[in-house]
Order: structure tokens, then C-alpha cells, then sequence
């Protein structure tokens, strides 16, 4: 007997596994997937400009290993250090915004 494939949408398969927004394991869920894409745009960043870690490293005034780290999601990153990463290891410019 074949089954149907239910199509669900992201945001309703979110809120059965984690919770809705507000709860503590999806605001822990939210953090962690903050971290996991910043780690993932900074390597693009990287990569696109041809850059190892150490070179990113070198410009910026960090460790490899540092670099490294951010990128794999196993550090969490001061703003001060992110914005030098950016700025002086990437040549590009930081922007936040803050939404409800």
C-alpha cells in the first residue's frame, strides 16, 4: 500500500519538533540555527574570495583554529571580533537588524 507524501511547511514542521516561538527549546532551536548560518556565511565569505582560514586569520588578527571554530558552530562570537572579521579579514561591511 503506497502513502502520501504530506507536503508541511517549514515554519508548522518548526513549531511540532521545537515548540512555537516564545517556548525554551525553540528560542534554544533559534539560537542555534543563528549561530549555524553566521559559521556558514562567513565560510562562503571565505571561499568566495579564495581565502584559507589562515589567511582569513592572518588579516583579521585571529587564530586559524579560531576561524575554524566560528565557522563549524562550535564557538560563540563577540560583535567586536565579527565585525573585525568582516571588516578587516573580508573586506566588507557589517549591517544588523533587530525584528519582532
Amino acid at each position: 500500500m503506497k502513502t502520501k507524501n504530506k507536503i508541511v511547511k517549514l515554519e508548522d514542521h518548526i513549531d511540532a519538533e521545537y515548540g512555537k516561538r516564545g517556548t525554551k527549546k525553540r528560542e534554544q532551536f533559534e539560537e542555534g540555527y543563528d549561530a549555524f548560518a553566521l559559521g556558514v556565511m562567513l565560510q562562503e565569505m571565505r571561499k568566495q574570495q579564495n581565502m584559507t582560514q589562515e589567511q582569513l586569520a592572518e588579516k583579521c588578527g585571529t587564530t586559524k583554529t579560531y576561524i575554524s571554530r566560528i565557522e563549524n558552530n562550535a564557538s560563540d562570537i563577540r560583535l567586536s571580533t565579527l565585525m573585525r572579521i568582516v571588516r578587516e579579514g573580508l573586506g566588507g561591511h557589517l549591517k544588523l537588524t533587530v525584528g519582532y
